[in-house]
């Protein structure tokens, strides 16, 4: 009885598995598919192309027929420099969260948690007349700014439960070795958390390749543009007759993201799993 009770369970667990790989993966098999159409309306693309053709990615990698190269550009400039700025700021933020005691503490953090309840275009007009006021409209140092502030209130939280399952024992013996805070935040707690840190840079890396709201209101010049945003403007000037094209560059966009994800692959059981963890 036990026995048939436990092949109905995996049973069923493989096929809520398999749904859920079919329901995944139906819609990248259909966007990898039209981009190997000869055509370029969405009504005449399928899944297998009769005749599957290279043209699209040609014509993407074509500077005087596309801007392509130009937004992919701009993109990995503002998700590499969002990343490393992230990181080093959460870092040290999660640092000081996690190892000192100060007035402020706790309701700092239980304002970081209120903070990642509010979305981003919540604050839309606000930004908008911030980067105005400030000379940085239409430009990528303003993205810059405000995805790296974005990210620094949930990400300083997970942090800090991950680096609060560190010994602070390990600061201890370094102090009385003569180790300051400096060298013992940057040589001996950081390096425990190189998973967290992977997390978060992984996170932090797709934000910008996965927003549009921000970009679109933000820059205005076509040479500016992300990927995004420019090939949202690729199918809505045409009224969708390039939707193979746009398959095509949305093709692309996961290449720099699963090179990511895999150099950083090791890191992240640990790391999503200790980050849950409160202190």
């Amino acid at each position: 009885m036990k026995n048939k009770h436990r092949v109905l369970q995996l049973t069923f667990s493989y096929i809520v598995i398999l749904a859920m790989i079919a329901i995944i993966l139906y819609p990248i098999l259909w966007i990898v598919g039209s981009s190997f159409n000869p055509g370029n309306s969405l009504s005449g693309s399928s899944i297998i192309p009769k005749d599957a053709t290279l043209k699209h990615y040609k014509e993407l990698f074509n500077p005087a027929q596309s801007d392509y190269l130009i937004w992919y550009w701009n993109t990995i400039k503002i998700c590499v420099l969002t990343m490393l700025l992230s990181v080093a700021l959460v870092c040290m933020t999660a640092y000081s969260f996690s190892r000192f005691r100060f007035v402020g503490r706790k309701n700092g953090l239980m304002t970081f948690l209120i903070l990642q309840m509010i979305p981003n275009f919540a604050a839309l007009i606000a930004i908008y007349a911030l980067a105005n006021l400030t000379g940085l409209l239409d430009t990528h140092l303003a993205l810059i700014l405000v995805y790296t502030g974005g990210a620094i209130p949930m990400n300083t939280y997970l942090m800090k439960g991950y680096l609060d399952t560190i010994p602070k024992e390990l600061d201890e013996s370094a102090r009385m070795d003569g180790a300051g805070n400096l060298r013992i935040f940057w040589q001996i707690v950081m390096p425990l958390a190189k998973p967290m840190i992977a997390v978060i840079c992984l996170f932090t890396f797709i934000t910008p390749f996965t927003d549009f709201i921000l970009a679109r209101i933000l820059l205005r010049s076509e040479d500016k543009f992300t990927l995004a945003v420019g090939l949202y403007e690729m199918i809505a000037d045409q009224f969708g007759n390039e939707f193979t094209l746009f398959a095509a560059g949305s093709v692309l966009i996961a290449v720099p993201i699963s090179l990511l994800f895999l150099s950083l692959q090791k890191y992240f059981v640990s790391g999503l799993t200790a980050g849950g963890t409160k202190g």
